[in-house]
């Protein structure tokens, strides 16, 4: 290049930077004009607002806007924010007009505060470039345009909150708040968003049961905690809501801004994100203007504190749109997340939104009274009050389920049924009777499609239904640790589990996945049937543990004790519909029985189903076993009187099979079970029969001495022969031998032999056996010890050998409160009432078995309460045990302990100088004798630690017919 081309390269540079010089002054100096005319408004509306806080806002603005016309060297970069000042200026002004200090309260208060907040960080930064300036000698400094940039989106965000306070209702005239929203670049002015007041719904007027529940969640919103009320349809969710946002403390903080959003109609698999926030705006009262419609929603929500409620949430949580799954859950946290807004979430699903700290409520059934509450709240029928235990049995096969409460007794009510005909219809119809109308308020099967379509069960395809009607199917619900050993054509069935219980069809309790019982009761009578494929798996696990237990307490002896009721759903199924596999059926039926008489005894419903087993040539044997097996658990339970149905109907079906043995072993029991309920007479008539049988002679000499054994126990009781002739075939035999001798000295005791002889005997026994005899045996020997020492006063001495038996090890729950009963008889005669009554309340509380129903434990615990009682002259007491001993006795057959307690009775009404009643009551006792074919002056010969003490003499008054008995005794 030349030198005068250089020079003129030169010179054009040098050009070029000197107009551009020019250009920035002038439009620095326009700025500074533009800077100017603003400050000079801005002071003037200062002067004229009524608010203390929109003077100083003004006032701060005034003063960012003249250091930047005094010192900020590039004043062009500022008039977006000049701009801003403006559009808050006219803003302030129209905003505050007509306010006064009172209306700082609400929603203009919270957004001038958080302007002020805006422009005084402002103020602060552009202060501080000032004092720059100062110490640089140099009155002009440059402020950065990123810092610019912030502050003008600052101010947009702030200035957002004053949009939607102009289309609140407030004094801003809607011109003014286009040209504001103009100057602003937010949205286009023709969109700007509108407002309308939205009332929240009332509180439900029929709500029991729920107050508590109500109180704690109210006290976690005032408290700032978000909430997510989970559980199946039906269960009240949106009620518990609506009852929340309208309690006072509630109302109170929140005041209108409380909203409730329901989402309840909308098609999980068609919902998208703008539908989401477009219901979510329609509940806020909003119409969304433009874009970015959750920089609305939190704007507006971020004016002031809110309490929304999203309702139905599980058809957004389970939509099925990329946009929906994406930027919903998002949507929701960023609302979460804003100071003073609470959410209320209610949903069946648990995929509630990530990123929240929600505190998870799982909504339960009503309890028994509330439902009743509900219930008779809708249904009005003369005679309910008659019915009620028959409703709330009713109620009680719902689960107490709030929905098909309120439906059935809609559908009651509004027919004009009966409670008789109610019942009826619920055994005939179930499930089909909750369909009370169309939709998911009043209709189960509509509520229960709604999860049913969840695109997340949908997805499962048919396996989550075979799933769900497997869980209904078994009364416990699944084993979740068994459930891969219980469904192995189920290889998923754990994550189909997760899924089910994400949206509430199932829920855990335990180890086990369960169903309401209204959810039970559709699937049974509305989808498929349990998949056979799923059920043989579950009987093959089933089987095969019951055939491994065995009266060790092992993993599978854990197993029938966890899954009881679902093996025995398994078992009485099988019975009722039995295809090729009959006699392992059958055998797992007496099985299983064998198990719970060993680990878990207790009633049983499969009695029906092994009485109505076809009786043929191959099926006989395997039913007597059943009955057999059966026979032997109510035996354990004590309930004697369905014992000795079972036992003989096994010895009918082990005589028709030719097993006399079998059959010979069960007549043997069902006549010693006749001996423990006080039927002598019975009890012998049935052995003689045996014994003159056409089967005697086929017999083994063990069942021969078995035979004689219960037949001479019998005759013990009722003195018919000599006790010379009582126990000795059964001494002959090896295995009865000691116990029929150790009777045989109990019966000459109890028939009034020498007490010193008979203790000699059983001491003699004692040391000879007392290491080498069986539990049973030596418990004889010290019962006989403890009954000589009794009767002749050793008081503590027949203590201590009923306690040693208590001791023994190998003694049986039963058996250790039975001697209970009589160490506390024993103690109270001593005058230890208290003890007496203490021992026997101990000994109950250990013993899980006695929770069931062991009627004949009952029995003896009864009645030994009652002699306490009276012994300790407490007859009140003491009357109402005869009482209920006597109403057990009935139930149960039981001759002996009745004709204890009327005799009790009596001593009691002639203790209260009421000789009517009292020889009545003894003329009862006379007549039970009778019947027992036992001698009335020996009614208590063979029982002593149970009889009454001497001082209440009235029996043996009536008896020997002296006064005031003389002239009634028969």
């Amino acid at each position: 290049m030349s030198s005068k081309q250089l020079g003129r390269s030169k010179k054009s540079k040098k050009d070029s930077k000197q107009l551009a010089l020019e250009i920035e002054e002038e439009q620095d100096d326009s700025m500074s004009q533009l800077l100017g005319v603003t400050i000079a408004a801005i002071n003037t509306t200062k002067d004229l607002v009524p608010i203390d806080l929109a003077r100083g806002i003004l006032g701060t603005i005034a003063n960012i806007l003249i250091i930047a016309q005094s010192v900020i060297k590039n004043k062009s970069d500022f008039q977006a924010i000049a701009d801003k000042c403006e559009t808050i200026r006219q803003i302030l002004e129209r905003a505050t007009k007509d306010a006064t200090e009172d209306d700082l309260r609400g929603h203009l208060g919270h957004a001038l505060s958080q302007l002020n907040k805006s422009v005084n960080r402002i103020n602060s930064d552009v202060a501080s470039k000032k004092e720059q300036g100062f110490w640089r000698r140099l009155f002009a400094v440059t402020i950065d345009r990123d810092m610019i940039a912030a502050w003008e989106k600052d101010l947009d965000r702030v200035l957002g909150l004053f949009n939607f306070e102009a289309v609140a209702g407030m004094t801003i005239d809607m011109k003014s708040v286009k040209r504001a929203l103009e100057l602003m670049g937010n949205v286009p002015s023709i969109n700007a968003p509108k407002y309308r007041d939205m009332e929240p719904p009332s509180r439900p007027a029929m709500l029991y049961g729920r107050d508590d529940l109500v109180a704690e969640l109210t006290n976690l919103i005032v408290n700032d905690e978000h909430l997510a009320l989970i559980g199946p349809g039906g269960m009240g969710k949106s009620s518990l809501a609506k009852a929340i946002i309208n309690e006072p403390l509630v109302t109170n903080k929140f005041a209108k801004r409380r909203f409730f959003v329901t989402y309840d109609g909308l098609d999980p698999s068609t919902i998208t994100f703008e539908t989401f926030m477009t219901r979510l705006a329609g509940a806020l009262g909003m119409e969304i203007a433009g874009a970015d419609p959750v920089r609305q929603i939190s704007t507006f929500l971020g004016s002031a504190s809110a309490l929304v409620v999203l309702d139905n949430a599980e058809t957004f949580e389970e939509a099925n749109a990329s946009s929906a799954l994406g930027d919903i859950p998002p949507a929701i946290a960023e609302m979460a997340n804003i100071p003073g807004v609470i959410l209320i979430l209610t949903s069946r699903s648990r995929r509630n939104a990530p990123n929240v700290r929600w505190i998870t409520k799982d909504i339960l059934p009503l309890d028994l009274s509330s439902a009743l509450a509900a219930f008779f709240q809708i249904y009005h029928h003369t005679s309910c009050s008659e019915a009620e235990e028959d409703i709330k049995d009713l109620l009680k096969e719902l689960d107490f389920h709030p929905l098909s409460i309120n439906i059935l007794a809609n559908a009651a009510q509004q027919n004009g049924w009966s409670p008789t005909m109610l019942l009826k219809r619920w055994n005939d119809r179930h499930s089909k009777v909750l369909d009370g109308g169309k939709g998911k308020l009043q209709s189960l099967s509509d509520t229960m499609q709604l999860s049913l379509s969840s695109p997340s069960v949908q997805d499962l395809g048919e396996d989550g239904l075979r799933v769900l009607a497997i869980i209904a199917f078994l009364p416990q619900g699944l084993n979740e640790v068994l459930a891969s050993d219980l469904l192995p054509s189920l290889p998923q069935v754990d994550t189909i589990c997760d899924v089910l219980c994400m949206q509430s069809l199932i829920y855990r309790q335990g180890d086990f996945l369960k169903v309401l019982a209204p959810i039970r009761h559709y699937v049974q009578d509305s989808l498929q049937a349990p998949d056979s494929t799923c059920l043989q798996g579950i009987r093959a696990f089933y089987y095969r543990t019951v055939a491994s237990c065995s009266e060790e307490r092992d993993q599978y002896a854990d197993i029938i004790v966890s899954d009881h009721m679902n093996i025995e759903q398994v078992v009485a199924s099988n019975l009722a519909y039995i295809a090729g596999d009959a006699e392992q059926t059958y055998v797992a039926c007496w099985q299983f029985l064998e198990c719970l008489k060993c680990h878990l005894p207790r009633p049983t419903t499969l009695t029906p189903a092994i009485s109505n087993i076809v009786e043929n040539s191959s099926t006989q044997m395997l039913k007597a076993d059943c009955f057999l097996a059966l026979a032997n658990l109510y035996y354990t339970l004590s309930q004697l009187v369905e014992a000795s149905q079972a036992f003989e109907a096994a010895e009918a079906l082990y005589l028709t099979a030719g097993d006399p043995e079998g059959m010979a072993s069960c007549l043997i029991t069902r006549a010693d079970l006749l001996r423990c309920r006080g039927r002598f007479i019975q009890s012998q008539d049935l052995l003689q029969g045996l014994q003159h049988s056409d089967s005697w002679m086929s017999l083994s000499d063990t069942i021969k001495a078995r035979a004689w054994f219960y037949f001479d126990m019998a005759r013990m009781y009722t003195f018919t022969v000599s006790t010379d002739e009582l126990f000795v075939k059964p001494m002959e035999d090896p295995s009865l031998g000691l116990l029929a001798e150790i009777w045989h000295w109990q019966a000459k005791f109890s028939h009034g032999g020498d007490a010193v002889q008979v203790n000699t005997h059983f001491k003699d026994l004692f040391e000879q056996h007392a290491g080498t005899a069986n539990a049973s045996t030596l418990e004889a020997l010290l019962q006989g010890l403890a009954e000589v020492a009794f009767c002749e006063g050793r008081l503590s001495e027949a203590m201590d050998c009923l306690q040693k038996i208590i001791e023994m090890d190998g003694q049986s729950a039963e058996g250790a409160l039975w001697f209970t009963v009589w160490k506390a008889s024993v103690m109270s005669k001593q005058g230890g009432h208290d003890l007496a009554r203490e021992l026997i309340r101990e000994a109950l509380e250990p013993f899980q078995l006695f929770a069931l129903r062991n009627a004949r434990t009952f029995l003896h615990q009864s009645y030994g309460s009652a002699c306490i009682e009276l012994t300790a002259g407490e007859c009140d007491k003491a009357e109402s045990y005869f009482t209920a001993t006597i109403e057990a006795c009935d139930m149960q057959s039981d001759l002996a302990r009745k004709a204890f307690s009327i005799r009790g009775l009596g001593e009691i009404a002639f203790a209260r100088s009421n000789f009517i009643l009292a020889t009545q009551r003894f003329k009862e006792t006379q007549s039970l004798c009778a019947e027992m074919g036992v001698p009335p002056q020996h009614l208590y010969s063979c029982f002593p630690f149970i009889a009454l003490p001497d001082k209440f003499n009235g029996w043996t008054l009536f008896l020997e017919g002296l006064s005031p008995f003389s002239s009634n005794t028969t």
